[in-house]
């Protein structure tokens, strides 16, 4: 995918949040967050996405101290919520749309351009973002493949490289990760302190203690630890996918 097309999916996850914000109280739980509201997840998004704002549109690169809540000068009532979020998202994705491809701003992720992480990074925080609000509400819809199979492929070689992010074992585990309808696998191999990811294209990949496998639109929610829609198999060690779910700090605010 290349950043238009990033730019398009984050424009298409936050107006389908929107369209599930719209009509739901914001004080209805967020299940797949523990604790969190509708009213939360939109503050948190909408705080995000001016955050990445600034560091586009401005071209800053240094990091940001402020907590969200400062950074956007306090949280708007509920009665404005959804018409803040939606301006924020709509900022966002012009200044992604109108950045220069030689952008140079502050980073966190692999990529090979600080634009291209950006564009990345939201599109896929949005995304994720949309299936918890669509858990809200039991009303989740699936991603197109492309798109899935991307998210996959951003979690596992650049998110899941910060400190603290990846799955952890006692031992040396190995899982891969096997969409049906994509080219490219992953090899997920953890232990107590390291996680490192291969990206294979076809069936040649190393030995593997586990494999998930199903739809990339399922294998995405998934790897994030979120619901899917169609079934996901888990093949070998099933204790692997349980240390996976438990350890990996993905289900991140």
């Amino acid at each position: 995918m290349d950043v238009p097309a990033h730019v398009d999916a984050l424009q298409a996850a936050g107006h389908r949040l929107v369209e599930v914000a719209a009509t739901t109280a914001p004080d209805t739980p967020v299940p797949t967050c523990p604790g969190w509201t509708v009213r939360d997840l939109v503050r948190h998004l909408g705080g995000i996405h001016a955050w990445a704002t600034i560091f586009v549109a401005e071209r800053r690169v240094e990091p940001i101290a402020q907590d969200l809540e400062e950074l956007v000068g306090g949280w708007p009532p509920d009665t404005e919520l959804v018409g803040w979020y939606g301006a924020l998202h709509r900022r966002l994705v012009a200044t992604l749309a109108a950045a220069p491809p030689d952008l140079e701003c502050f980073t966190f992720l692999a990529a090979p351009s600080p634009l291209a992480m950006w564009a990345r990074r939201q599109a896929h925080e949005t995304s994720i973002h949309r299936i918890d609000a669509e858990a809200a509400v039991g009303q989740l819809t699936a991603f197109p493949a492309g798109l899935a199979a991307d998210g996959i492929d951003e979690l596992l070689t650049a998110f899941l490289t910060r400190p603290g992010r990846g799955p952890r074992a006692p031992q040396r585990t190995a899982l891969l990760v096997e969409p049906v309808d994509h080219v490219e696998r992953w090899l997920v191999t953890f232990d107590e302190h390291t996680c490192r990811t291969e990206r294979h294209t076809g069936h040649a990949t190393g030995p593997a203690d586990a494999t998930v496998t199903g739809a990339a639109t399922d294998l995405y929610a998934w790897v994030w630890n979120r619901p899917s829609i169609g079934a996901v198999s888990i093949y070998g060690d099933e204790t692997v996918a349980a240390t996976w779910r438990a350890t990996s700090q993905v289900r991140w605010r």
